[in-house]
């Protein structure tokens, strides 16, 4: 292609040297700051299985929202999908190989930074088999293809299960940064409430006081 665009992998797969990925997924969380946006950048190869999925878990600021605008992008710059909630997936398949861009844009909230988590990667159906050599896969016997075909599932029941436990752990971080919001609201209100009791008894018994004490002092001076 011309230069500068990124080297798209052929849908063949004829190549014999292995293709390099890096990491295929991560999982973290960051902080965004107020009216401020963040990028990262992950690669994948063609016809790989693209997934972001994000969870806000904490938000501050004036208004308090904890809607994020998060995009998805190919190496081109072209826009794949969009989100803008508190929680919410993109999922695509890779068209070409190069780096993806995924963006959290927290351009609403103007006076307070936002903690969100991230999940995102890439998974590829049956990349281990697809590059093995004819006479390699004629050798195998029907045992050990067997138990290929098992030991892959299982590598594909256990990635979708660590997806579920990242969702999980997206979930318990936010009801945990809310609980201790509530609780530190309820500490709050609740103090403020026993003071203005403790304050309205005290005047009360103040004006009460200078009552009696003018009826008083108006009597002696009869």
């Amino acid at each position: 292609g011309p230069v500068g665009c990124p080297k798209t992998e052929p849908l063949s797969g004829s190549s014999e040297e292995p293709l390099f990925r890096g990491a295929d997924r991560y999982d973290f969380a960051v902080v965004i700051p107020a009216g401020a946006t963040e990028c990262f950048w992950q690669f994948a190869h063609q016809s790989g299985n693209f997934f972001f999925s994000y969870e806000v878990q904490r938000a501050t600021g004036i208004g308090n929202s904890r809607n994020i605008l998060a995009t998805a992008s190919d190496p081109d710059g072209v826009q794949l999908g969009t989100s803008q909630h508190v929680r919410g997936q993109i999922n695509f398949v890779a068209k070409e190989t190069g780096f993806y861009q995924l963006c959290l844009d927290n351009q609403e909230n103007h006076f307070g930074f936002m903690q969100v988590y991230l999940n995102f990667g890439v998974y590829y159906e049956g990349f281990d088999g697809e590059h093995k050599q004819p006479e390699e896969k004629k050798e195998l016997n029907d045992t050990l293809e067997a138990i290929g075909v098992s030991i892959h599932k299982l590598q594909r029941h256990i990635f979708h299960m660590w997806r579920f436990y990242n969702f999980a752990r997206m979930r318990k971080a936010a009801d945990s940064f809310l609980l201790e919001s509530n609780y530190h609201y309820v500490n709050w209100w609740s103090t403020v409430q026993s003071c203005l009791i403790v304050l309205s008894g005290v005047l009360q018994l103040y004006f009460l006081k200078r009552l009696f004490n003018g009826q008083t002092s108006g009597r002696q001076k009869c």
